[in-house]
């Protein structure tokens, strides 16, 4: 705004009404530059110091357990799976002693019943609105724990649109969100069944001290073209270029070391290494056909 404003201003001085329309395009021109360079250093919050990122770490960390206890709670008591869920995903985040105290902690706060979810939702959109890779990784987290058990309830279902409305998603790009982690779920699912399989066979073939292998190890699981697709969140009938634009977008928006530079906290890098691990196995799936 102020560079076409000044522009304007000095432009008239030089050269009148013709000076003033020339002096605002070329303001105009450098407003858009100036916001670019903004946007890219953070807007705002590439002034925050290092006890602010800290802070904005916390609060992710908070309220995703917060969130996920409440939607544990959303069918009026907590589930022997739902726990075991969040338990390993603490595992996955590799918290111990004090950090996995506070985890618990906040998740247990999300079942009480004066836990506001829109209060809690709405306090880290405000904190993260800049962040959008920020704000669909905590929905995909949130929904990550409804999803479980296999399948989502009503009430889950329920919650999670909530929680994509206060975080600002539109019913269309939560719908795309929750049938693309569904794929994902299966496709998380088909690797680790392969990969134990992998390691059992590796067991037994060390068991048998230098006797004739008689079993070839488990092939790779078969994956279907329009699983790998519905990984990146495409239909039957995509072509390559689509494809490639899926799969680097998927991948910018996931990336672990420009999440956490946006407030993600460090033990959470690992849940962006997961779905980044995913999104590339479903890709090189897709390169092979």
């Amino acid at each position: 705004m102020w560079g076409k404003l000044l522009g304007t201003g000095f432009g008239f001085l030089f050269g009148k009404w013709f000076g003033a329309i020339l002096g605002f395009y070329l303001g105009h021109l450098f407003d858009k530059s100036l916001k670019q360079d903004f946007d890219k250093a953070g807007g705002f919050q590439g002034f925050f110091s290092g006890d602010d990122l800290n802070e904005r770490q916390a609060l992710f960390f908070s309220s995703c357990f917060s969130v996920m206890g409440h939607i544990a709670k959303s069918n009026g008591r907590v589930s022997e799976i739902h726990i075991q869920a969040a338990s390993a995903f603490m595992d996955e985040m590799r918290l111990h002693g004090e950090e996995r105290r506070e985890a618990q902690s906040a998740f247990n706060a999300g079942k009480s019943n004066e836990f506001s979810i829109e209060e809690s939702v709405g306090d880290f959109k405000e904190a993260f609105a800049r962040r959008y890779d920020l704000l669909q990784l905590f929905l995909e987290i949130q929904i990550q724990m409804a999803f479980s058990d296999g399948h989502l309830a009503t009430k889950e279902l329920e919650l999670l649109k909530l929680v994509s409305k206060y975080l600002g998603i539109n019913e269309k790009h939560f719908r795309f969100i929750l049938k693309r982690y569904q794929a994902e779920f299966k496709f998380r699912q088909q690797r680790a069944q392969w990969q134990s399989q992998q390691r059992t066979h590796s067991g037994n073939r060390e068991n048998q001290h230098g006797q004739k292998r008689t079993h070839m190890p488990p092939s790779q699981p078969e994956v279907s073209e329009a699983q790998a697709l519905a990984v990146l969140g495409l239909e039957q009938g995509a072509n390559e270029k689509d494809i490639k634009r899926a799969y680097r977008k998927l991948m910018a928006q996931h990336h672990p070391d420009k999440l956490v530079s946006q407030g993600l906290p460090e033990h959470m890098m690992e849940i962006a290494k997961g779905k980044s691990q995913n999104i590339q196995a479903a890709y090189e799936v897709l390169k092979k056909r």
